[in-house]
């Protein structure tokens, strides 16, 4: 317990040097912060594919959000330098942006592929992809995808 004015003493897994536990909280707080970015281009990209632009009020509509909240997030896609629009025009990606789009796309395909190979019911493996998509490492999707080989 501290009190006012003492010293701040770090617990005893980083004092040690062994910080794996918040290097996991860090992952996670990074992987939120990045989901909605990567939520809105992966929509960007399907509007864009499906009817030749996204305009703010198709996005909103589709990911359930109020039209305010849709701005505020293409503000923030906007200064992160992933997405661009015009006036009286829709939104469109980046090339950062796009490439952004695919690598969730491909993890969320590779996610739902292998939920459907360990006998998760369609519907259920395409919505804990959405989620799951955002967090899983790397070492995990390629376990995934050597799984996946390795049943055909």
């Amino acid at each position: 317990m501290t009190t006012k004015g003492a010293a701040f003493t770090s617990p005893p897994e980083e004092q040690t040097g062994d910080n794996t536990e918040a290097r996991r909280f860090s992952r996670a707080r990074s992987a939120r912060s990045a989901e909605i970015l990567e939520d809105y281009t992966e929509l960007i990209a399907d509007l864009i594919a499906e009817c030749g632009e996204a305009r703010v009020t198709d996005i909103a509509r589709r990911l359930g959000v109020t039209h305010p909240t849709a701005n505020k997030a293409l503000a923030r896609l906007k200064r992160e330098g992933l997405a661009t629009s015009r006036p009286y025009r829709g939104v469109f990606l980046t090339e950062e942006g796009a490439r952004m789009a695919e690598r969730v796309r491909t993890r969320h395909r590779l996610i739902v592929d292998f939920l459907l190979a360990v006998g998760v019911p369609r519907e259920a493996a395409e919505t804990d992809a959405e989620g799951m998509e955002h967090y899983v490492s790397e070492k995990t999707l390629g376990a995934f995808r050597r799984f996946l080989k390795a049943k055909t």
